[in-house]
């Protein structure tokens, strides 16, 4: 008999109860028992960086996360960036920038932005390019994304 336990999460600002296999990853929970499919499994092993949440405001791999540690906890995912079919500022910046191509790595990448753009409102482009090194990219070669990232801040900064 599988080792359950039942949980209430918080993700995207709803609350789910769910009982669940304490072996279950926060990704595979996400995926399979919320639906949520913007959470992307890349390598499993931690190191893509394309299964990027947000738990309680920092970056976290989904893949070797357990969603029972996420019991009580509010989950941030790729799903929550755009508001009424609308792209948040950084999506759009990604569309205008290029900053996509296949998009495997894209949600991981926009979470992991999202976190550092809201604590670096002034990053440089060695800064953007340190933060994306936890998200291999197969195919953009990331200057679309650094010119995304930093026309974001700067147009953050401008509205403040």
């Amino acid at each position: 008999m599988p080792d359950v336990r039942t949980i209430s999460v918080n993700v995207n600002g709803r609350a789910h109860t769910r009982t669940i296999e304490t072996r279950t990853t926060l990704a595979d929970f996400l995926r399979h028992d919320l639906g949520l499919t913007g959470t992307h499994v890349g390598c499993e092993h931690g190191v893509c960086g394309a299964c990027t949440v947000l738990v309680e405001g920092l970056s976290a791999r989904a893949c070797l996360m357990l969603a029972v540690q996420c019991d009580g906890r509010e989950v941030t995912t790729v799903e929550s960036l755009a508001h009424n079919g609308e792209l948040n500022p950084l999506q759009r910046a990604f569309q205008e920038f290029h900053g996509l191509q296949c998009g495997f790595c894209t949600p991981g990448v926009l979470m992991t932005l999202t976190e550092f753009l809201r604590d670096h409102p002034e990053p440089t482009e060695s800064e953007v390019r340190e933060v994306l090194t936890g998200n291999l990219c197969r195919c953009t070669g990331y200057q679309g994304m650094v010119d995304a990232a930093l026309a974001v801040a700067k147009r953050m900064r401008e509205r403040a």
